[in-house]
């Protein structure tokens, strides 16, 4: 199911009386006079006094254990590897100019390259692996490269060594920009998994919503990626989904826990080639107000984090897709169909409303 497969940091925004927020698992809070929202506590979840339908998309970690992310992980790599770099520049720059093909007459210049290597490397080895840290160094690699563009002017620089040195920086920039958007984001990724929470309010009995997600055969009818669910038995399920570059996904999934109008969960089966893992919760909202769909899934990506930020860069963000997969679910069962602009002339290929769009997709 690699619709609901996929998260994004902080957000809470207000669109048609429905408040989208996102926040880490043990605190979800929204705008306005509403109190924090304590996954762990049902009492907490009943406690909004609002008369309006929201929404609330929200991001979880998995037990960290003192384990930095694969996020934390990786801008600390690259902190330590300017360290390094930073050091040859400033002691040794007659050897790095010779080494990057450079004008050997630029030691001053790269001198002050090392000086804000070491700064940039030190701010993110200081503060934890921050975002802002990690860009401050996106921002130095950007003077990096525009000052090896300028060396190519000169007659005395060695266009192969240079070359190759540009290729090298390009591909620490890369990584970098990686490690600033998934910190950015608030994507935390250990063993491999991201995992992603995403709760809505619907306008309907849980019995009701519960009878139709169990029904494993009408998901593909709200969840983008999924092609078709061939139901073998009360638990044993064959699963069809849209992959990367018009691929196709297929995987046998079973049903870990199914309690009647409160809670399915589901996993690939071992062996298969999509690790796949989620569950559904239905709760009573407050007030009366219809139910609280709570929809948890681990995530996946190939290559970990990198793969994830690759996906977000090409429209595949997985946690964008869990929120609207959800979105399209309350659609569907307060009105009866997905309401979107396809074959319109409005003019876009899929979608539910722009404001709608714009304020997930942050």
């Amino acid at each position: 199911m690699e619709d609901l497969g996929q998260t994004s940091g902080s957000l809470v925004e207000q669109e048609g009386g429905h408040i989208m927020a996102t926040e880490p698992r043990a605190r979800l809070k929204s705008s306005g006079d509403d109190k924090g929202l304590d996954q762990e506590s049902e009492s907490h979840a009943r406690s909004m006094d609002r008369t309006e339908p929201r929404a609330y998309p929200q991001r979880y970690g998995s037990a960290t254990n003192g384990c930095p992310t694969q996020e934390q992980q990786l801008a600390n790599g690259m902190g330590w590897f300017g360290v390094g770099l930073g050091l040859a520049e400033l002691l040794a720059p007659r050897r790095v100019a010779a080494l990057i093909g450079v004008n050997p007459t630029h030691q001053t210049l790269i001198r002050l390259m090392g000086l804000r290597e070491l700064a940039s490397s030190a701010g993110i080895l200081r503060e934890g692996s921050s975002a802002a840290a990690v860009w401050t160094r996106v921002a130095g690699d950007v003077v990096d490269l525009a000052l090896l563009g300028a060396a190519f002017t000169s007659n005395r620089s060695n266009r192969a060594r240079l070359a190759a040195a540009t290729a090298s920086v390009l591909g620490a920039t890369m990584v970098d920009v990686i490690a600033a958007q998934q910190l950015s984001r608030g994507v935390e990724t250990r063993n491999g998994t991201i995992p992603i929470t995403v709760a809505l309010i619907v306008n309907r009995e849980r019995e009701e919503l519960y009878r139709h997600w169990r029904q494993f055969t009408n998901l593909p009818q709200f969840m983008k990626h999924l092609i078709h669910i061939e139901v073998k038995d009360d638990r044993q399920s064959h699963w069809t989904a849209s992959g990367p570059a018009g691929s196709t996904l297929e995987w046998d999934a079973e049903i870990t826990e199914d309690r009647p109008n409160e809670l399915i969960a589901w996993r690939s089966v071992e062996g298969s080639d999509v690790h796949h893992a989620g569950s559904v919760r239905f709760e009573p909202a407050s007030g009366g107000r219809g139910t609280l769909v709570t929809v948890n899934v681990d995530y996946r990506p190939p290559l970990g984090t990198v793969g994830a930020a690759v996906a977000a860069w090409f429209g595949e963000d997985p946690s964008q897709t869990v929120k609207m997969d959800l979105r399209r679910f309350k659609q569907l069962m307060e009105t009866g169909e997905v309401i979107t602009t396809e074959r319109q002339s409005a003019g876009r290929k899929e979608s539910t409303s722009w404001k709608y769009d714009s304020a997930v997709r942050r």
